[in-house]
């Protein structure tokens, strides 16, 4: 593991930038619309926090497997693999990688199906969950491959809870801006900038949400670009009125209706 952000490939390899992701996602753009794309990810986001909120896991294994799926999503269209099966791979996955331990076989599948019953029934026209735990191994494999076992992600956690150390109002800001981190992971925030400065982008953001605004000279003093501060805000932003006017159990039927899909062979049926 890079103990350095800076040398790891996480900023070397999966820093990517706007572009990129239109590129990438023009395929499935063509079908869904930006909006469309966005609101699925939203979507899976949050089928992937019922799955780890199932099995237990902590946030930051949640974090990592959220960050997992839009890498493939960066690299593959919609239709190379069911997301409905790359959700709980991402867990599986990062449940490793996070040294939270190996979730048993049974554990996984059924946390899905409790997923899938229990919270989102509407999205798909099915009442069992689909897929067997050879098909996770085999989509593991897969992921494994695309992202070249660049496995280490770094998180806004760290940076955000040493910022916030000496800070004597951080009991009511802290948890603020904890909870706006998770809420970026519904974005592509963490494809897109550093965690340090998803951190403070959120920090202004839970302060001024928080009316602290005797921080303003702290802010002042950092060393870096706020024009990229302004961005992290704006995409926040934007999600939290895209988030607003969203119903899920109206939309994501359709979205799933005119999303590409993979074309089942033989041995997946």
């Amino acid at each position: 593991m890079a103990g350095n952000y800076w040398q790891s490939s996480h900023y070397q390899q999966w820093l990517l930038d706007r572009q990129d992701l239109l590129r990438e996602r023009h395929e499935d753009l063509l079908v869904l619309n930006e909006e469309g794309y966005k609101k699925l990810m939203i979507f899976y986001a949050d089928f992937i926090q019922a799955i780890g909120e199932t099995l237990g896991v902590k946030q930051q294994v949640v974090a990592t497997s959220i960050v997992y799926f839009k890498r493939f999503y960066v690299r593959n269209s919609l239709k190379s693999v069911d997301p409905l099966l790359l959700a709980p791979t991402c867990i599986f996955l990062a449940s490793k990688v996070e040294e939270y331990g190996v979730i048993s076989n049974h554990r996984l599948i059924q946390s899905c199906q409790t997923a899938l019953k229990n919270k989102f029934s509407f999205a798909w026209n099915i009442q069992e969950y689909p897929y067997r735990i050879s098909q996770v191994l085999e989509c593991e494999f897969c992921l494994l491959e695309m992202m070249d076992c660049c496995l280490i992600l770094y998180h806004p956690y760290r940076p955000l809870t040493q910022y916030v150390q000496d800070w004597t109002d951080k009991d009511v800001v802290l948890p603020v801006a904890w909870n706006v981190i998770n809420d970026s992971y519904r974005t592509d925030i963490p494809l897109l900038y550093p965690p340090h400065q998803i951190a403070i982008a959120c920090l202004h953001m839970a302060c001024v949400i928080t009316q602290k605004d005797t921080y303003k000279s702290w802010f002042a003093e950092l060393n870096i670009d706020f024009d990229k501060i302004l961005e992290i805000t704006c995409h926040m932003m934007n999600l939290y009125e895209l988030w607003r006017d969203f119903d899920p159990v109206q939309e994501i039927p359709h979205l799933h209706s005119i999303m590409p899909k993979p074309i089942l062979g033989d041995d997946d049926q």
